[in-house]
């Protein structure tokens, strides 16, 4: 199994890509969750298309020459949520295309993204909220069958949203009835539902499970801490990533921070043994 980490763990505090992506590597990493497309505000949705497409071949070289795999990519999203009209579900749904289309251009097949939010934290009709988001994802996989792109769709921490536990989200994936649209499963957004990764790992299996989005919490809010320091059962989730054959990449999205820079190494090459033992390797 791969080990991978999001592209700003190292990437941060005027840190340039390259040597980022460089240290990612010299910790062991094999992959990294390419972040620049995940908020609908990035830079690179305000810089021309002859921009955009340099800045993304210079990211694919400075990975490549590294030994670095761009496993998954992030797609844009914000909040609070703003999906409640056609206008914003419209803006929403240009900028996921071309994320896409960028997943492409940056060799990678798999983009992770959440589901339309129109109500927030509010879902207040669930057949609404469902029939806005069949509408939107059967265009959005059009786009990704166009560049062979397979969106994974991620469980979500919020209490009050029809498409957030695992088994809702897979239910949906199931009836969208496509090989371009698998599932990311958050293990930290199960642990807020009070649902064991492992369970949820489980549940959703070797053919839909494509993506992993790992980090730890107290069990009541989306903290991205890092494994282990939380309420996860790390030992459970890794035995079922090996149950089911797990064949993709186990990807960090969490990071070392607010700490003194002299300890930074350290924690962050303890951070990869973590990884690697959740992995299965020895």
């Amino acid at each position: 199994m791969k080990i991978g980490i999001e592209t700003h763990a190292y990437v941060h505090d005027g840190i340039s890509f390259a040597d980022g992506i460089r240290k990612m590597r010299s910790h062991g990493y094999d992959c990294t969750d390419y972040g620049y497309f995940c908020n609908t505000e990035t830079p690179l949705f305000q810089v021309s298309e002859g921009e955009f497409e340099k800045i993304l071949a210079e990211h694919k070289r400075i990975v490549n020459a590294e030994g670095i795999e761009i496993s998954q990519t992030h797609g844009p999203w914000r909040f609070p949520m703003r999906d409640e009209s056609e206008e914003d579900r419209a803006e929403r749904f240009e900028k996921m295309a071309k994320s896409i289309r960028g997943t492409a251009m940056l060799g990678c097949r798999n983009m992770v993204i959440h589901n339309m939010m129109p109500q927030g934290h509010k879902d207040t009709d669930p057949d609404y909220v469902k029939e806005i988001n069949r509408e939107y994802f059967g265009r959005l996989c059009e786009v990704a069958k166009e560049y062979d792109v397979v969106i994974n769709l991620e469980n979500m921490p919020f209490l009050k949203q029809c498409l957030a536990r695992p088994e809702d989200t897979l239910a949906f994936v199931k009836s969208m009835n496509t090989p371009y649209m698998r599932m990311c499963l958050d293990t930290g957004h199960c642990l807020v539902w009070g649902i064991r990764p492992g369970d949820a790992v489980r549940l959703i299996g070797k053919d839909y499970l494509y993506t992993l989005h790992v980090h730890d919490n107290d069990g009541q809010k989306d903290l991205h801490w890092l494994p282990g320091t939380g309420v996860g059962d790390w030992e459970d989730f890794s035995k079922a990533l090996q149950e089911i054959g797990f064949a993709g990449t186990l990807s960090l999205e969490t990071c070392v921070k607010n700490v003194p820079e002299e300890e930074r190494e350290m924690r962050e090459r303890a951070l990869f043994l973590t990884a690697s033992r959740l992995a299965g390797r020895k």
